[in-house]
């Protein structure tokens, strides 16, 4: 089941954002790069993880290393759900 980004950042989901740097199949000396964003589970990042398996498993690239960062967008206190109309002549008004 999709869920919408706003669903998952309310359930504690952030963004993450990989760099995979791999050997190249054919030129083994040579490093290149790949990115990689999700959203997910800090600290235990389970969908990383999951990539990266697969990455082992179905890509003829070996892995050098990856280095990734975590940015939670929203947390559970910050948002509220406001109900409100926006009108150009007479400003905003909140129900």
């Amino acid at each position: 089941m999709m869920r919408s980004e706003t669903e998952l950042m309310l359930r504690g989901y952030g963004l993450t954002i990989a760099e995979f740097f791999y050997h190249m199949p054919d030129h083994p000396h040579v490093l290149n790069t790949f990115v990689w964003q999700e959203y997910d589970l800090a600290p235990d990042h389970p969908r990383l993880f999951k990539f990266i398996e697969f990455w082992q498993d179905e890509i003829e690239g070996p892995l050098h290393s990856v280095r990734f960062a975590h940015r939670k967008e929203v947390s559970p206190g910050e948002w509220q759900n406001m109900v409100g109309e926006y009108s150009v002549d007479g400003g905003l008004r909140l129900h």
